[in-house]
């Protein structure tokens, strides 16, 4: 199963299952969002409607959606299907992302060559793949479009960093004609490193979105320190939990959000201080029924530390 295959696989495989009461559908769309409002990562591919709505039955008032799986399938009745979908649901869409296409290794071992605009041998494909994407939110009305860049090297020296950067330029100025942010996503790469490529892209559409586990499962940084360094730039945040890497070849654990090292209430606190005003948006990298019961405890856990931080 693809990383981001998750909620939406669920939703296919409980759709016909009487788990839910019947949504109360929107008349209209929905209202602007409050700062740090709770969404869910979906993708909708084989059951948007089912996805869709089990975002709103769950109580989300948003989404991030994950669109690997429509690369080459952006079209603008598909589009027009998902603008219905999240009226209709009265869910709000607030980023879209691709990271694709393949291959993907998420290791340390053959990920720095499979993952993000770094390789040279899937730029190209990973250019145009993102460049879709934008054009397809633009539809869709969504302002931001996020990716992994992959393991961006620490020294600027490196043969693949400008190579990369002007990758990441392309990407964004693409965004940028379509009144977009483009958002490297953290994970491969340390804060610091991804601080000097937002400086060196010098684009001022180019931020961040902060996976608050990826910068342990890499073993990158303590998500509380990122936020020092790339707070004024960070514009979407997925919330996940997870501990250190212990295997030097691969990736630390993904864990239920409240028993790994993230400290969500100090990350949240900061990133309070610095006025970010987007979502939350939750991420668990499990499946079907077990995964739907894991986002209800983690919205609950979330929920008490957000109040607690914005009153």
């Amino acid at each position: 199963m693809n990383r981001r295959n998750f909620i939406g696989a669920a939703s296919a495989a409980l759709v016909t299952e009487k788990l839910w009461s019947a949504p109360r559908l929107a008349e209209t769309a929905p209202a602007a969002l409050k700062p740090m409002a709770l969404g869910l990562l979906v993708n909708p591919f084989g059951a948007p409607e089912a996805t869709i709505r089990r975002v709103h039955d769950l109580g989300f008032s948003n989404c991030f959606l994950s669109l690997d799986d429509y690369i080459n399938g952006f079209t603008p009745e598909l589009a027009a299907q998902l603008r219905e979908l999240l009226a209709r649901y009265a869910v709000t869409a607030t980023t879209v992302e691709v990271v694709g296409p393949e291959p993907l290794v998420w290791d340390f071992m053959r990920g720095p060559a499979t993952i993000g605009l770094v390789p040279p041998q899937t730029r190209a494909a990973r250019i145009d793949a993102l460049c879709q994407a934008s054009d397809f939110a633009k539809r869709l009305g969504v302002p931001q479009v996020q990716t992994h860049c992959g393991f961006i090297p620490e020294n600027p020296d490196d043969a693949l960093y400008a190579g990369t950067v002007e990758a990441i330029r392309k990407v964004a100025q693409h965004c940028q004609g379509n009144e977009q942010h483009f958002l490297m996503e953290t994970g491969q790469e340390t804060p610091t490193a991804m601080s000097r490529v937002i400086r060196d892209v010098g684009l001022p559409n180019l931020g961040v979105g902060l996976d608050t586990a990826n910068l342990i499962l890499y073993g990158k940084a303590n998500p509380v320190d990122a936020v020092d360094i790339l707070g004024p730039h960070i514009l979407s945040i997925h919330a996940k939990d997870g501990r250190w890497p212990t295997d030097p070849s691969k990736l630390g654990e993904e864990v239920l959000i409240g028993k790994g090292l993230v400290d969500f209430k100090t990350v949240f606190t900061r990133l309070h201080k610095f006025g970010y005003a987007g979502a939350v948006t939750i991420e668990r990298e499990t499946s079907g029924p077990a995964q739907i019961e894991d986002v209800r405890l983690e919205k609950l856990y979330l929920e008490e530390i957000l109040h607690s931080v914005l009153g």
